[in-house]
Formats: structure tokens, C-alpha cells, sequence
């Protein structure tokens, strides 16, 4: 049996260093898929949500003839916990991520579970331009053409999306004094956040899970990224750092030589031979997928994995039966990642299939989500390389003709200045982040005010507190959830007793 690799382009933020190559771009981030069981206990009668569509407008911002043009918008809901618009019951949104809707909302488990205790009524709303949402009368091909199509697709005509699409609905629900609180994880988490900033007359507060809202340039360091990943691995095992630090140079060396193709294809089980740049992004993908996911409990995300997947890793890197082969030591911990289930009997690396959907972040990551991180400093496990915004910035020319705007999130959003300014004046919005995950360089680490709290976990991975709970759970994890759950307690009793004085 035969096992693809999907590079995933641009699932979320750009992860090796740029080049006129695609490939080079790099995979970005997984996010995680429920289990079945835990899907049917928590179903409706007939099913987890409802799939409804908005007729959205195109653009917000204009007022041209073409501003005017509709697409439908998909969202999911979920009414079976909700206590009703007559009693002012809350609002649980998702604001959608770059993919499918339903990705997420099985992913999402956090908001499944807390619903019944809060009441609420549970949405989740498509990103344009990703799943069934795609302007252009739905055909992705046309919407996708050039950038005259896809320069509709950004993170503020999203955002404008989510505000008029929630408006509508609780108007439409004569829920209009219902309270309405904003999640979301990674890049939708970053939405989660923004939209708390700029529409918080529509949402009363945002749990933004990692969220590396400051990870863009003259901010946060390229080199952030790839140092949390080499961090990560090192405190497992030295031994284990070594092997994978000193092992891009064997592959390359290996590949230079008569039949080294040959060799390393039989060392990795690849299906047909590729180039050797194939095999280290399909090597680079696991290691950082591994270590963005490293959970205290089995995950089934884009590929199964076991609890602590790189301390398991590790273990297979150390693995004294694999002597001094480097090779081997690498093929058993990819194994980890690509094959738990020990079904595959060669990989297929050169798969470039999109199974997600996730293809329109490379536009919206050659625009103005520029996100350094593909630099290594000589500790990294990644080979030693500068980050060089002039790399990407060719690459985005060579594959759209347009011209990044690289500072155009910290202008409309913020950037080193965001605490300063949020301390004055935001509110209501949970920073979580796990110091494991490589993002959580980018985010916010400590609190900006009494409102705007950060909830920082030393163990903890990408967006782990967004996952449906365990009984494998660590106590630290709980915590997470409880503090969370109690914050935005007080934010829905806040807006109720501000109703008594202030009513509409």
C-alpha cells in the first residue's frame, strides 16, 4: 500500500524558505479531525449541524457595479443546546480558516462541549474563497484565475463577512440581544481576535487559540519558528537534535553521488525515485507538523499520532538496533508521522493533491499575511539560512504579478505597538498558547489588561485547547479549559447586567 504526502501549499503560514520553486514554499498547518465516537455523542437527532447559505456580497468595501456581485456563503449551525433568542441566549461563532468549514467545526470539539453548560447556539462560518464558498458563481477555477478574482480574498473582506452574515442571522432569529463570543483557532484565531477589535459592537469577546497575530515582519524574528521546533526536539534528546541536525548534509551528499537517488529511495521507502528536494520537505513537514501537534494524548489530525509524538520520535531516532544509519534512524521517525498504522509499504512524496482545499493561502500569503519564519540559526535541526522578505517577495511575483504589501496586517491591526494600545483600548479576548508550538513565538504571551488575558501553557501544543476533551487529558490541560470556561462566564454575565442598565 501506497501512502501520498500533500505539501498542503500555504495551509497556513509559509514554512521553508522562499524560492521560485512551489515546492519550496512549503506545507503549513494541521489541524485536528475528531474521532467518530466522539462525533455521534455529541450529534443532533440527525446530524452534528445543519449546512445553511448566505448570500454574501463580494466586495465591502466599494461601491462599483462589481461590489454588488453575491456569492453563497456556507455556514454550519447547531441549535440543539441553544436556550433561545427569548431568553437572550448566547452566540458561539467560529470564525473559518483557510478550508473547509466542516474541517473545522469537527475539529472544534471545545465548543461542542461547552455548549450545553452556556445554552448557546453554535456557528460556524466558511472562509471566502475556501470550500463551498467561492465567489464567481461557485466555480473555483474562474475565482481563482488572476489576481483581478482573487483580490477579493482577504482577511478584512472576511471579517466584514462574519459581521454581516451574524448580523443577519440574529436578526433573522430575533436574537438581536443574544450575546455573541468569536472562536477560533491559528489563522482563525488571528480572525477571532481582529474581528473582537474591529467589530465589537457585533461580539462582546474572542478566544483566540494560537494565534500569532504578532508574527509578521519587524515583529517577531524568522528565526522564532524554527528555534521553538529545534527546542522542542533537543529537550528530548540530545542525541536525537544531533542526528537530525547533522542528516541534510548525508542527504544532499548521498544524492550527489552515482546511484544516490537509488540509495536514499530504498532508505526512505519511496515510491519512485524524486529529487532530494522532495524527500526534505517530506522530512521537514513531519518534523514540524510533529512538533506543532506534540499533544500529551493520541491525535488522529492529518495523519494519526500517538501522545508526545516527538519524545516518540526520538525514541526511534535512538533506537540503538538502527546502529549508526542515519537513515534508518530518520525512516523511523517518519514512520511516526506518516505511517502509525505500519500499512504503507513505500511513500509517495511528489504528491502535490490538495485534499483540504487550502490552495488559496497562497494568495492570501503572497498579499498581506507575510509571515517570517524559514530561518535557521546554526542550533536549528534545519539546515543554517537567512529569511530574505526579497525571496518572497519574487516568488509572489513569479507565481500571482503582484507586489506583497508586507506591513499591511501591522498598519490595520496592529503591531509592536499592540500592547500599548490594547491596554487602553480593547477588551474580553483569551490569548491561549502552548510554548511547544512553533507559532506561539508570534503570539501573545502575556497579559495586556485585566480583560485581555493570556493563558500560556509550558507543555502545551498548537491549539490544544480548542480539541475535544480525553480521559487522557493532563491536569494542566483541564486547567486551560476551566480558566477559559470561567472567563467567558464573567464576559456573558458582564453584557447581561449591562443590559439591565443599558437596554436597547
Amino acid at each position: 500500500m501506497a501512502i501520498g504526502f500533500a505539501f498542503l501549499w500555504f495551509f497556513f503560514f509559509t514554512l521553508l524558505s522562499c524560492s521560485v520553486s512551489i515546492a519550496k514554499i512549503g506545507p503549513a498547518f494541521p489541524s485536528s479531525l475528531i474521532r467518530p465516537e466522539q462525533l455521534s455523542q455529541l450529534a443532533t437527532k440527525n446530524q452534528l449541524y445543519e449546512t445553511v447559505y448566505f448570500t454574501q456580497i463580494l466586495d465591502h468595501f466599494n461601491f462599483n457595479p462589481q461590489s454588488y456581485h453575491t456569492f453563497q456563503q456556507r455556514y454550519l449551525i447547531n441549535d440543539s443546546f441553544w436556550g433561545g433568542a427569548h431568553k437572550n441566549a448566547p452566540i458561539f461563532v467560529y470564525t473559518g480558516n483557510e478550508g473547509d468549514i466542516e474541517w473545522f467545526a469537527q475539529n472544534t470539539g471545545f465548543m461542542f462541549e461547552t455548549a450545553p453548560d452556556f445554552k448557546a447556539l453554535l456557528v460556524f462560518i466558511e472562509h471566502r474563497f475556501y470550500g463551498k464558498s467561492m465567489p464567481f458563481g461557485g466555480n473555483k477555477d474562474i475565482a481563482y484565475t488572476n489576481a483581478s478574482t482573487l483580490g477579493y480574498l482577504s482577511s478584512t473582506q472576511a471579517l466584514a463577512d462574519y459581521a454581516t452574515l451574524i448580523t443577519d442571522l440574529k436578526r433573522n432569529l430575533t436574537a438581536t440581544e443574544s450575546p455573541v463570543i468569536v472562536f477560533g483557532g491559528s489563522y482563525g484565531g488571528m480572525l477571532a481576535a481582529w474581528f473582537r477589535l474591529k467589530y465589537p459592537h457585533i461580539t462582546i469577546g474572542a478566544l483566540a487559540s494560537s494565534s500569532p497575530i504578532l508574527h509578521f515582519l519587524n515583529v517577531t524574528s524568522p528565526y522564532s519558528f524554527n528555534n521553538i521546533i529545534s527546542h522542542d526536539f533537543r529537550s528530548e534528546s540530545e542525541s536525537c537534535y544531533k542526528v537530525i541536525k547533522g542528516s541534510w548534509q548525508q542527504i544532499e551528499d548521498t544524492a550527489n553521488q552515482q546511484g544516490g537517488l537509488d540509495v536514499l529511495r530504498k532508505s526512505f521507502r519511496i515510491c519512485k525515485n524524486a529529487d532530494v528536494s522532495f524527500l526534505e520537505s517530506w522530512l521537514h513537514t513531519a518534523l514540524t507538523y510533529t512538533a506543532m501537534t506534540d499533544y500529551p494524548t493520541p491525535s488522529n489530525f492529518l495523519n494519526p499520532l500517538p501522545a508526545y509524538p516527538v519524545k516518540q520520535m526520538c525514541k526511534a531516532i535512538d533506537d540503538p538496533s538502527t546502529g549508526n544509519d542515519t537513515f534508518a534512524k530518520l525512516y523511523g521517525a517518519a514512520n511516526i508521522y506518516y505511517n502509525s498504522s505500519g500499512s504503507a509499504t513505500c511513500f509517495q512524496i511528489d504528491d502535490n493533491s490538495d485534499p483540504h482545499g487550502l490552495s488559496g493561502w497562497g494568495w492570501q500569503a503572497c498579499t498581506e499575511m507575510i509571515m517570517p519564519t524559514g530561518g535557521n540559526t546554526e542550533e536549528s535541526i534545519f539546515p543554517a539560512s537567512e529569511w530574505h522578505y526579497e525571496d518572497r517577495a519574487s516568488s509572489c511575483k513569479y507565481m500571482f504579478d503582484i507586489e506583497p504589501r508586507p506591513n499591511w496586517i501591522t498598519t490595520e491591526f496592529g503591531g509592536k505597538d499592540i500592547y500599548r494600545a490594547l491596554k487602553r483600548f480593547g477588551s474580553n479576548i483569551i490569548f491561549f498558547n502552548g510554548l511547544r508550538d512553533p507559532w506561539s513565538g508570534g503570539g501573545v504571551l502575556k497579559n495586556i489588561s485585566k480583560s485581555i488575558v493570556a493563558i500560556v501553557a509550558n507543555e502545551g501544543a498548537h491549539h490544544v485547547d480548542l480539541r475535544f476533551s480525553s480521559k487522557e487529558d493532563t491536569e494542566w490541560l483541564k486547567d486551560v479549559r476551566k480558566q477559559e470556561v470561567n472567563i467567558i462566564k464573567t464576559w456573558i454575565s458582564e453584557y447581561y447586567s449591562d443590559s439591565e442598565y443599558f437596554p436597547s
